[in-house]
């Protein structure tokens, strides 16, 4: 597998909207920077916001979620209370090529402030806005900033297409727009 380079990033971008809206270079004046670097994609966090609680002791069940743990916000800024979580998405929409894997990983400047940003591989043929789980670790109310960098994704090109892609096993989170609560 190879890592592929911001001029096959900008072509797949452009020529076969791999990501939508795309920003052909780094933003960072004053913002947490998002847009195209050497070998991925800084992309921006939307402004919904899923904000977990307890206020009604709900248990969080993968196989039986319900919307009853959290709350939803719009906004320029989310403050995730201590220790909690939230859950987002991104700005860009996403077209995974058939031969491609892409790994996200969180933005250093909020790792550096206890927040951890975790998002599954994008399998080959997904498509999609990406939900972001963002995990507040400290024992502080933290901001997390809407349309700023949230993550980078990195775009791994494999030795060959697989058998079997997202679309082809038609997978449960194909085309999701906002965020996307569990499914079974």
């Amino acid at each position: 597998m190879a890592i592929m380079p911001d001029s096959w990033i900008r072509r797949m971008a452009k020529d076969h909207g791999m990501i939508d809206p795309f920003v052909e270079s780094q933003r960072r004046e004053g913002v947490i920077s998002y847009g195209l670097s050497s070998y991925g994609y800084d992309s921006r966090v939307a402004d919904e916001f899923k904000i977990f609680t307890n206020v009604d002791n709900a248990v969080v069940d993968p196989k039986q979620f319900s919307d009853a743990g959290f709350v939803t916000r719009q906004g320029p800024v989310c403050i995730i209370p201590p220790n909690s979580f939230a859950l987002a998405h991104t700005v860009e929409y996403f077209r995974i090529p058939r031969d491609v894997l892409v790994i996200c990983l969180g933005k250093s400047t909020y790792a550096r402030c206890g927040l951890i940003v975790n998002v599954t591989p994008l399998e080959p043929e997904w498509e999609g806005q990406v939900t972001i789980e963002i995990s507040n670790t400290t024992p502080l109310p933290a901001k997390v900033y809407a349309n700023e960098g949230i993550c980078q994704f990195l775009f791994l090109k494999g030795e060959s297409p697989p058998e079997v892609s997202y679309a082809d096993r038609a997978g449960k989170y194909m085309g999701q727009r906002g965020v996307s609560l569990p499914k079974l």
